[in-house]
């Protein structure tokens, strides 16, 4: 899932979530409630979505501070897409 989340065996809300996390972290201009009706037509209702898009912007959030202030990964967490990290 890490390497492309497209080809994992997903449900479909879970594929649903990943495609909004990739919208909103990289076409975010694009949002638009078409976006958002796409997610209550598989079932999530207004509080969950709220959540998932709260949960996305705080990774896109804090990763930027990171980035922004040279913070350092862990040495203790493996890198996505290792084989310690898969």
């Amino acid at each position: 899932m890490v390497r492309d989340w497209r080809k994992a065996p997903l449900e479909a809300a879970d594929r649903a979530l990943c495609g909004l996390a990739e919208k909103l972290t990289h076409r975010q201009r694009n949002m638009s409630p078409a976006d958002l009706d796409e997610l209550r037509s598989i079932g999530l209702d207004d509080p969950a979505i709220h959540d998932a898009v709260q949960v996305i912007a705080y990774f896109n959030y804090i990763t930027r501070i990171a980035d922004a202030l040279g913070v350092e990964p862990e040495d203790f967490i493996p890198p996505w897409g290792t084989e310690e990290g898969a």
